[in-house]
């Protein structure tokens, strides 16, 4: 039995060791793709703020701001919730933390008895929202490690028709985690459409530096050109957010089960040492039975020699009247 009870540990902690493996050579490659991830963020970050001052600009110069992404909301009818997730999971909290968030808002709209669009990227949110039968309308997967502008445009353009569509959403809410650095990072619900009104943007801006600058063909021609451009680029910025963060708790993900997997391989080796110490004392007292077993059956055939050798050769016979031997006459 012990013996049997040592395989079966050693054979688990062969499987824990194998899976320590995995999970280092995971948190490794997560560990180095968060950094490309950090600096293709930075990257991006020169062309969002670049755009956003170009629409101060136009703002400052009194551009119309008569633009379906720019309309106001009187009555919210319909919301629409853009939900990134990741293509994989093994990454802690990430994926769950951020689908509750937007599990959330939809189930705020429905209280408040509003329809809803939602739009799901990544293939856990799609996964989890299917399974308990939400109504998807569209959705975006196989790259949320490495997002491209493309992938973006092409987000953005459906997103936006969602929203000037006739019947369509009347507010789009993104849900993303947003990265703060390597040991931090927040799920946060923004508004996504309609965009702030230009007025409000050009508060930020100023008019005295734009002075100097014509546009052509007129300042609300660019503006009508640039505003998707600006849609594309926050819902790039926040893919490359979602990247970083999703990559940043695999890391974590991954450290804390090699830590684990270590702690589990210690605690079975002891245990396993502690099962064969048992098994080589029973081994040695089963050893020492048997050599006293054999020690007493090797006495016995002696005692049996001295017990014949002390009695008496002719013992006498009681009630025997006649006398044989020498003392017959």
């Amino acid at each position: 039995m012990p013996g049997a009870q040592e395989r079966v540990l050693r054979r688990r902690i062969g499987s824990v060791q194998n899976t320590k493996k995995i999970t280092r050579a995971m948190e490794l490659i997560a560990a180095t793709r968060v950094v490309k991830a950090q600096q293709r963020a930075a990257e991006a970050r020169p062309y969002a703020e670049h755009i956003t001052q170009v629409i101060e600009d136009l703002s400052a110069t009194g551009a119309d701001a008569d633009h379906p992404l720019l309309r106001p909301v009187e009555q919210v009818s319909k919301v629409g919730v853009v939900v990134l997730g990741a293509d994989r999971g093994l990454a802690g909290a990430y994926n769950s933390n951020v689908i509750k968030a937007a599990e959330r808002e939809i189930m705020a709209a429905r209280n408040d008895g509003l329809a809803y669009d939602l739009v799901t990227i990544g293939r856990k949110a799609k996964a989890y929202f299917q399974f308990r039968n939400y109504p998807i309308t569209a959705s975006f997967e196989g790259f949320s490690e490495k997002p491209t502008f493309e992938a973006a445009a092409d987000i953005a353009a459906r997103v936006i028709d969602l929203f000037t569509a006739e019947g369509g959403c009347d507010r789009i809410l993104l849900v993303y985690t947003r990265f703060i650095s390597m040991g931090s990072q927040e799920v946060v619900v923004r508004r996504f459409l309609p965009l702030e009104s230009v007025e409000r943007i050009a508060e930020a801006g100023d008019a005295k530096a734009v002075a100097g600058f014509e546009f052509e063909p007129s300042p609300g021609s660019v503006l009508e050109s640039l505003l998707p451009r600006y849609v594309e680029s926050r819902l790039f910025a926040a893919l490359l957010d979602a990247a970083a963060s999703e990559l940043a708790n695999r890391q974590r993900a991954m450290k804390a089960a090699t830590d684990n997997a270590q702690e589990l391989i210690l605690k079975l080796t002891r245990k396993m040492n502690q099962v064969r110490q048992d098994a080589i004392t029973t081994e040695i007292m089963e050893i020492i039975g048997g050599a006293e077993a054999l020690a007493g059956d090797r006495d016995e055939p002696g005692e049996l020699l001295l017990s014949h050798l002390d009695a008496d050769p002719f013992p006498a016979r009681t009630g025997d009247h006649h006398a044989t031997g020498p003392d017959r006459i």
